[in-house]
């Protein structure tokens, strides 16, 4: 028998009147290219003020031998037990509008329950628009606009446009809260930003940042991103740095910039020139991953 949905959290007390709110979701574990969404999550938590107003049953959730949480050992005993934690945010934007931030691992199971929790959330406080974002590796250069689609539960909502048509793909469950709250009758989207697949397992900023903004347009929030632009531009001054020690690499970003150009100007036909081929961006993605990685490894 289906349990229900309000005991898998419990809601803070005191929680003031938050009809219109907007909520954000990002769960770790899921595909996150560049840590776009997790480097937007820290960004948003230490930019604002901020309070628990909602605590989901962790241990009902997640399979603690599939992910084992750190624990701190000093010298003869247990110091530390680094808690996972899923919870709900209450933040304040630069000119005072509340909204909200859920946050924390993706569960390993209930999936269904969790969606229908946050559905009840939703109703509880009168939310008017539910977000997800996260990164996506894709076979683009850093060189170029970085670009940020989006995807919602009516067409009214969806602000960039996607290259896919149909496609089948493994499922997480901020998809599953977009498709559940939509059937439900409750605005849903979500953000997804472009990373060039070669920059995907660090850390790159540009690409959070382009989600926060690609946000506040949709969702009338205003939040600073000062500090995320500062990490953006030495992130891609470090990046710049690297590839111009390098000819070769220097030559392979140069034919990923072709690729993407003749893709953007012609998108049926990605032929440049039959004598001169231009190499796959996965071949492309390959060069630069080894040239990255031996430059950290180096510095």
């Amino acid at each position: 028998m289906a349990l229900d949905p309000d005991e898998l959290f419990e809601v803070d007390s005191d929680v003031p009147d938050l009809t219109g709110a907007v909520l954000l979701h990002h769960f770790d574990g899921f595909m996150d290219a560049g840590a776009a969404g997790s480097v937007l999550v820290n960004h948003l938590l230490e930019a604002h003020e901020h309070r628990v107003v909602a605590r989901f049953d962790i241990d009902a959730l997640i399979d603690y031998r599939a992910r084992r949480p750190p624990m701190t050992y000093a010298t003869d005993r247990w110091e530390d037990y680094a808690a996972p934690e899923l919870v709900v945010h209450l933040l304040h934007d630069a000119v005072g509008t509340p909204f909200l931030l859920m946050t924390g691992p993706e569960p390993d199971r209930r999936w269904e329950g969790v969606a229908a929790a946050v559905q009840a959330l939703v109703e509880r406080w009168g939310v008017r628009l539910a977000v997800s974002f996260h990164g996506i590796p894709m076979g683009v250069p850093h060189t170029r606009k970085l670009s940020v689609i989006s995807h919602a539960t009516r067409p009214e909502l969806v602000t960039g446009t996607s290259p896919f048509n149909r496609v089948q793909v493994p499922g997480n469950l901020a998809a599953l809260i977009e498709l559940r709250l939509g059937q439900a009758g409750h605005d849903a989207m979500g953000f997804a930003a472009y990373v060039p697949h070669y920059l995907a397992q660090g850390t790159y900023p540009a690409a959070a940042l382009g989600l926060l903004q690609a946000i506040t347009k949709s969702t009338g929030l205003v939040v600073q991103a000062a500090a995320l632009n500062e990490a953006a531009q030495r992130t891609d001054a470090e990046i710049a740095r690297q590839v111009a020690e390098s000819t070769e690499v220097e030559q392979v970003v140069r034919a990923l910039e072709q690729q993407y150009d003749a893709f953007t100007e012609a998108s049926d036909n990605l032929l440049v020139s039959a004598d001169e081929p231009l190499p796959s961006a996965d071949e492309i993605g390959a060069e630069l991953e080894r040239f990255l990685a031996e430059q950290q490894r180096d510095h």
